[in-house]
């Protein structure tokens, strides 16, 4: 590939990772927009721990054995990683920019940002309901498994849940699984846990240390992303696959149950957004009202410029 190609791979990945960090928009819309859902989709089968760990003898020997470089060069090229690795570059490039921004508006205009999340992701289940198939008894077992299982995982009990490193682990696992999924977005999954402020948080806190230059107040916030980004790592290599699998073998009940639990989501951004607000006037309704429409804006447009979302 030119420079010039390798430049668009990144902007695409920029583009993903700011999808990626707002609640209801989803990076592989994203990805599927821009022309490279199919090769991002492939490039994550391809990952293979079993061959990554093969690699690691050749690895060690390539600065001295030309043969050894060539397998791994060739391995790597299989796998499509220096695709991936410049995409990533985009992405985490992008995550950190926006989620300074988010934690900006979260400090200062929390109803309006949570009420602007609302709209994405009312758009997207809106989007994605041709997905829904309810013609069998089992498909609306799962459909309100879903709802359910998503409501009640956003309600007040989210702020109990633990924020020890197994918790920031497994919600990297799940909320990469997202990037793969057109429609399903990371960031909803860690507004339903009770988790995104205080990624956002500790996107803002480490940033803030590194820019300047006191890399000791990293404390907690390093931990928290570098725990984060482990268990993202593992669930792109496992849970992504598992996600992968289940649309391949049950395309129809997996779609329906991603879409419903998007919609039992819902309860998070209205009930983060009231959380500090004494009285429900017309005043409060009208300060979400207008954010909610813009981000029912942004979706539709996304949706329009892509032609639609397909999920194959």
């Amino acid at each position: 590939m030119t420079a010039r190609e390798w430049l668009g791979v990144y902007l695409r990945g920029v583009a993903m990772g700011a999808a990626d960090a707002v609640p209801g928009v989803s990076g592989g819309t994203i990805a599927l927009i821009t022309g490279i859902y199919g090769r991002l989709v492939a490039a994550v089968a391809s990952l293979d721990p079993r061959a990554c760990l093969a690699l690691v003898g050749p690895a060690v020997r390539a600065p001295v054995d030309a043969e050894a470089r060539a397998t791994v060069r060739g391995e790597l090229v299989r796998m499509d990683v220096h695709f991936l690795a410049v995409l990533g570059v985009g992405l985490v490039s992008a995550v950190v920019t926006v989620a300074n921004l988010v934690q900006y508006f979260l400090d200062t205009h929390p109803v309006a940002t949570y009420a602007f999340f609302f709209g994405l992701v009312l758009a997207s289940v809106l989007v994605l309901l041709d997905e829904v198939d309810l013609e069998t008894p089992r498909r609306i077992v799962v459909a309100v498994l879903g709802f359910v299982l998503a409501f009640l995982a956003s309600g007040p009990a989210q702020s109990q849940l633990p924020t020890g490193p197994v918790v920031t682990f497994l919600v990297g696992a799940l909320a990469i699984c997202a990037m793969v999924l057109p429609g399903v977005s990371g960031s909803l999954i860690l507004l339903t846990l009770g988790q995104y402020d205080r990624m956002t948080g500790a996107v803002h806190e480490a940033t803030g240390a590194v820019l300047s230059g006191n890399l000791g107040a990293l404390g907690d916030s390093g931990t928290t992303l570098l725990v984060f980004t482990v268990g993202a790592v593992v669930g792109l290599l496992s849970f992504a696959r598992v996600v992968a699998w289940a649309l391949e073998h049950y395309h129809a009940a997996t779609l329906t149950f991603l879409v419903a639990l998007m919609a039992g989501a819902l309860r998070a951004p209205i009930r983060l957004s009231l959380a500090d607000v004494a009285t429900v006037d017309v005043g409060v309704a009208l300060a979400f009202a207008g954010p909610a429409l813009l981000g029912i804006v942004v979706i539709v447009a996304l949706e329009r410029a892509g032609g639609g979302v397909v999920i194959d």
